[in-house]
């Protein structure tokens, strides 16, 4: 690889130690220069944060430090693998799963920030619901406070929006739906609430709903989705947060649920663990697969076999999902628990009969496969897609299923040989959509549909890292351009590309002759091509 984007993502000396948490990238969320936390938050709000900052801060740095041990080790050649045998996968522990979660055959997911989205989702007839404060919901102050502001009124059933065509406030329907709330993961920072403290944002939002939510008027128990989770131990840190909160607001220690999703390599073979660790409270864990593709990709960063092809060539049945895909199942069943699959991203259009089409059929064939392989559910983002994805599960569950071949370890590496297709269009396709996700960011939104995709920051840090892996192995792996022709990806094409691809968005742009506009867009460039320069992977 050549000079320039060498150091950026250059090999680790095993003999070092990572940087120190002071110096690693920092996740960061500030509140607004004139917050004052003892005017701004609900009165009484930081007597209850403070036990759990003392408690459970200082925790949070220890894990993320971990964090950095374990990615620096793999990039040295020691990569994530299965624990020993131990209590959480020898003994005969299940959860009694409630009865009004059994049926989670489909989860719909969005933008809590969003409420003309969260009142349609919850009236769509899903049998849950994830209101979002973490990937798809911008890391911003307003829309985070506009995000925990829905949630309590949703819980409460109180939300509305106002429907402009037909001229009418609508509220939400009495159903059966479950709501979760997903919190800012661990690695997130929150500033500016305790003077010249961090606190982790994980902390903040669950205390910030907890605390002000009514336990006894909810039709369900408070139910948390845990995101973002690395190792078996950091289920610890959220069985302490929901068990800390439960004294403190004088209920009994399992009085939260939550579901947890598997999203990083490392914690796919610590599953079983991590539900042990998290067994008064837990439900069901959810393969977040996209989150997890960037995962897979940075753990194995080094090595020129993981260099993937073109995002949208790779089949939802590619060997590394599907091993994973199997596995999960297994591991919930045994223990009484909710297996979910993820999210299809091609989303339906009431405008575009054809990607209409296009998208439901893909969902049906994604979420038949996740039925398959023993899922009990499915994730989406859109109302139209509930019934299809409900109806390719064949039962409200399917705990009772175990899979006769199943296999206690399978193979999570298994290379990526023959699939899909490396060309120069896909790097093109990867560099206008970091640069369309990043300009949305800057106006406040964190999932855009783009080209009939629902982005948000997954995708975004899937196609920083295959950016990253065509310029590491440029010497190695052959991307071909439209003629068939190989191209090395230099760190030098890559800028060209960027300067490219960001001419052709202002020149397509419906706002191109807006100025503001076009310097955000222009800035939206400039973060993402920095950020793989910098070796910016980590999701932020």
């Amino acid at each position: 690889m050549d000079a320039p984007m060498a150091t950026a993502i250059s090999k680790p000396d095993p003999a070092k130690a990572p940087l120190p948490f002071s110096n690693r990238v920092v996740a960061l969320n500030s509140a607004p220069l004139d917050f004052d936390a003892a005017r701004d938050l609900p009165e009484g709000f930081l007597e209850f944060l403070a036990p759990l900052h003392a408690a459970l801060t200082l925790r949070q740095r220890a894990l993320l430090a971990r964090r950095g041990y374990a990615l620096a080790e793999a990039h040295a050649g020691k990569l994530p693998d299965y624990l020993p045998p131990s209590v959480a996968t020898t003994n005969a522990w299940r959860i009694e799963l409630p009865a009004w979660c059994s049926d989670q055959r489909n989860q719909m997911t969005g933008p809590a920030d969003d409420a003309d989205l969260v009142v349609k989702m919850l009236n769509s007839g899903a049998p849950g619901v994830m209101l979002d404060l973490e990937d798809s919901n911008a890391n911003a102050w307003e829309n985070n406070s506009r995000g925990i502001k829905n949630i309590l009124e949703a819980l409460a059933g109180r939300l509305t929006y106002f429907d402009r065509k037909r001229n009418k406030t609508v509220g939400i329907n009495p159903s059966t739906t479950v709501i979760f709330t997903r919190p800012r993961g661990l690695h997130i920072h929150q500033a500016g609430v305790l003077s010249g403290e961090l606190i982790p944002a994980s902390l903040f939002d669950v205390a910030m709903v907890a605390y002000q939510v009514d336990f006894s008027a909810l039709k369900h128990p408070l139910c948390i989705y845990v995101p973002k989770s690395e190792s078996a131990d950091e289920a610890l840190w959220w069985r302490d947060l929901f068990q800390m909160i439960a004294r403190l607001k004088g209920l009994p220690a399992n009085a939260i649920k939550c579901m947890a999703l598997v999203e990083s390599h490392p914690l796919a073979f610590q599953t079983e663990e991590f539900a042990w660790n998290l067994r008064d409270h837990i439900l069901g864990l959810n393969l977040g697969r996209w989150d997890y593709m960037a995962s897979l990709i940075h753990f194995n960063l080094e090595n020129p076999q993981w260099v993937l092809p073109d995002r949208n060539t790779i089949p939802h049945n590619v060997a590394f999902f599907q091993n994973l895909r199997n596995l999960l199942p297994e591991v919930c069943h045994k223990h009484g628990m909710l297996a979910i699959g993820g999210m299809t991203a091609l989303y339906p259009s009431r405008e575009d009969a054809e990607l209409n089409a296009r998208a439901l059929k893909a969902l049906a064939e994604d979420k038949k496969n996740e039925a398959n392989s023993l899922m009990d559910g499915a994730w989406t983002g859109h109302p139209d897609q509930n019934e299809i994805a409900v109806s390719q599960f064949p039962v409200p569950n399917q705990l009772q299923a175990r899979a006769l071949d199943s296999k206690k370890h399978p193979e999570l590496r298994p290379l990526p040989v023959g699939v899909g297709k490396h060309t120069l269009a896909g790097t093109r396709a990867a560099i206008r959509t970091v640069i369309r996700y990043r300009n949305g960011v800057l106006n406040g939104k964190g999932a855009s549909l783009l080209d009939g995709y629902m982005e948000d920051l997954a995708t975004d840090r899937i196609y920083r890292l295959m950016i990253a892996q065509r310029v590491r192995h440029s010497n190695s792996v052959e991307i071909l351009d439209d003629a068939g022709l190989a191209i090395r990806h230099t760190p030098e094409l890559i800028h060209e590309l960027f300067d490219e691809e960001l001419d052709r968005l202002l020149r397509e742009s419906a706002n191109g002759g807006d100025e503001p506009a076009a310097a955000m867009l222009r800035e939206a460039r400039r973060i993402s091509e920095e950020m793989i320069r910098k070796s910016e992977f980590d999701p932020a």
